[in-house]
């Protein structure tokens, strides 16, 4: 698949590297990048994000846009929001081999960003950023390759469970699980209850795909999965028992009706929406799940139900049980962006657009200082969770690069429909990166 792959996907969080980012300098001081006068000429960002349901996120992002034009009137940015799947594995390496791809578009660093940089098509940021870098901290090597910088993250944080706290009463469920066995008898309890346990939306394969993910970060340990992300190692047993666990926890029928169909995000009926109306007790999501809900209840609020616990860990397990998974959104310029794009990215992490960021409930801001801008008190939690963590194991899909996530994220799918095996997970992983 490649020639070459970052390695470090697992990296020690210091104390603040869910919460700690860059200061804002004025854009009208920074030396331009690729040569030429900042905002002397017209010109046109076209901006790819993933904010595609209408909501407190979407609404910002459009503020951001405007309040960046109205500060730079030569700089016109131009929105298209898409789907979170649909942007990640289609849209964007599609535009990427165009002739025109957008100017600033999402990005989740790890292995594809190493694929993009090998492919020429990201803009090199390094000499621009290092005031962002230097602040921001050891998350912003995920959007670095080679020492060098193709991206900055906006938001980051680990992924955990949701929870509707008064279904768990109901249920007479006292405490959020902290093992497997725990979240197992909580799922017996809440059947027994006539609750739906959990919510999935394998409709769209990554949400599902990630409870292989986050078990495969329980059985192996940190060496195996740098390996894995560095040169394509998939010999340890741990990724096998990882989908041993999977088969074992399916077996529970811990899922609602249909959940092959569902869909993770996309309106009431999705998992996100199950848990956000009350019929659902839990789902296993990132930090962003929060901003996502408030866009598919009737009042278009966060629910005051919601509470949130880590992935718990597994008993005789091989890897650390208490590294959690998680990671990012951050932003790139292609390759012949103007250096516009390099500034608007950095007003994008700049502390007051930060805190607004905080603000919409979608995510944990990574400028320091903009923390204080969580309201939601799960958000806070998760926060706290971040920094307490003993190491964050960067989403697989992204930390293995396109080829392999798409792979690994179909046989983990055969998993759920029944129709695939443990060992067809690392098959599909060893063919996918195969020299």
């Amino acid at each position: 698949m490649r020639t070459k792959r970052r390695s470090g996907v697992i990296f020690a969080l210091v104390a603040t590297v869910g919460l700690a980012a860059s200061g804002c300098s004025s854009a009208d001081d920074e030396s331009p990048s690729g040569g030429g006068e900042l905002y002397k000429n017209p010109v046109v960002l076209n901006w790819w994000h993933n904010a595609n349901q209408a909501g407190p996120l979407q609404t910002y992002w459009q503020k951001v846009a405007d309040d960046f034009h109205k500060l730079h009137p030569t700089v016109t940015i131009k929105i298209t929001a898409i789907e979170t799947n649909e942007l990640q594995r289609n849209r964007i390496p599609a535009a990427l081999l165009s002739s025109s791809p957008p100017e600033i578009f999402q990005a989740w660093g790890g292995g594809e960003m190493v694929e993009q940089v090998k492919s020429d098509y990201l803009k090199d940021i390094t000499a621009e950023t290092k005031a962002e870098v230097g602040n921001i901290g050891a998350a912003t090597k995920i959007w670095s390759v080679d020492g060098k910088q193709y991206g900055l993250p906006f938001s980051f944080g680990i992924e955990g469970f949701w929870y509707n706290k008064d279904l768990f009463t109901k249920a007479g469920i006292s405490a959020p699980p902290t093992t497997l066995d725990e979240l197992n008898a909580a799922v017996t309890k809440l059947k027994a209850a006539n609750i739906t346990p959990i919510a999935v939306g394998a409709g769209d394969k990554w949400p599902a795909a990630h409870w292989w993910y986050n078990l495969a970060v329980r059985e192996c340990a940190a060496t195996a999965l740098s390996a894995a992300s560095s040169d394509g190692k998939f010999d340890d047993p741990c990724f096998l028992k990882a989908g041993e666990d999977l088969k074992t926890f399916l077996a529970t029928t811990p899922f609602q009706k249909d959940f092959l169909a569902t869909s993770g995000q996309v309106g009431a009926t999705s998992s996100a929406g199950l848990l956000a109306n009350g019929k659902a007790a839990m789902e296993l999501m990132g930090h962003w799940n929060g901003g996502t809900m408030q866009t598919l209840t009737p009042d278009q609020k966060e629910p005051k139900f919601l509470g949130w616990f880590p992935f718990p860990a597994v008993a005789g397990a091989g890897g650390s049980q208490k590294s959690m998974m998680g990671g990012g959104d951050g932003f790139s310029c292609s390759k012949k962006a103007p250096a516009e794009c390099v500034e608007f990215l950095k007003y994008i992490v700049s502390l007051d657009v930060q805190k607004g960021f905080a603000g919409t409930g979608s995510g944990i801001p990574t400028a320091k200082g903009a923390e204080s801008g969580l309201s939601d008190p799960v958000m806070q939690t998760i926060a706290q969770a971040t920094q307490s963590a003993e190491g964050v194991q960067l989403w697989l899909d992204t930390a293995f690069g396109a080829k392999a996530g798409t792979a690994m994220n179909d046989a983990i799918i055969a998993i759920f429909a029944d129709k695939g095996t443990p060992q067809g997970v690392v098959d599909a992983l060893k063919k996918a990166t195969a020299r």
